[in-house]
């Protein structure tokens, strides 16, 4: 019997997802390594996607998701089971990719990282075209600008809890996630992708 069959009232289906989030949680802390294997698949995918936007490369994506449930899985017993658990996974996550980022930016050589070329195939679909676009405007975003737009408008986590993940006030998060906006719509406009006047982001 499911969570949402046993309880008195219905639950909606985050909920349920959350009852058994926290059920694979109290079995990860008694050392099952099923459940730990469990909650891992459950978000891994999310986590990666996450980690992707980020980095832009999938080697470092992958690296970093490693490094996300392993730390994960060792403070498990720290988070606060007051709160929702995606959130606080996505903002070890963040805090990987920010590592990375750094050590990125460290050992930077004459070659500088590699791009994705763009592929100008005429049979290329508009919807993938656009993807990679708005991919390649993300991409010369600060570093600070596009992790808190990911995680605000891709992972959805609440300005709180991206000022908790970056290490940062909670108005610096929210002017960074404006100037995201704006600089990533000029980029955009700049590129001939959507119409309109391309203005001078301060």
């Amino acid at each position: 019997m499911s969570c949402c069959e046993i309880s008195e009232e219905p639950l909606l289906a985050d909920d349920c997802r959350e009852i058994e989030v926290r059920e694979l949680i109290v079995r990860c802390l008694r050392g099952d390594d099923g459940a730990i294997a469990a909650l891992i698949e459950r978000f891994q995918g999310r986590i990666y996607g996450l980690c992707y936007r980020m980095l832009g490369h999938r080697h470092d994506a992958e690296d970093a998701v490693q490094e996300t449930f392993v730390r994960a899985v060792r403070s498990l017993a720290q988070w606060d089971a007051a709160r929702e658990f995606s959130p606080w996974l996505s903002a070890i996550a963040a805090n990987r990719c920010r590592t990375m980022l750094e050590r990125r930016a460290k050992r930077k050589t004459a070659t500088g990282d590699v791009e994705l070329a763009a592929d100008d195939r005429p049979d290329r679909h508009a919807a993938l075209q656009l993807a990679e676009e708005v991919q390649r405007a993300l991409g010369g975003l600060r570093d600070d600008y596009r992790q808190a737009f990911l995680l605000f408008h891709v992972d959805q986590l609440s300005y709180a809890d991206i000022g908790a993940a970056l290490e940062v006030p909670l108005g610096t998060v929210k002017t960074w996630v404006h100037r995201a906006r704006l600089e990533l719509a000029a980029a955009l406009r700049e590129r001939g992708v959507v119409e309109g006047e391309t203005d001078a982001v301060r």
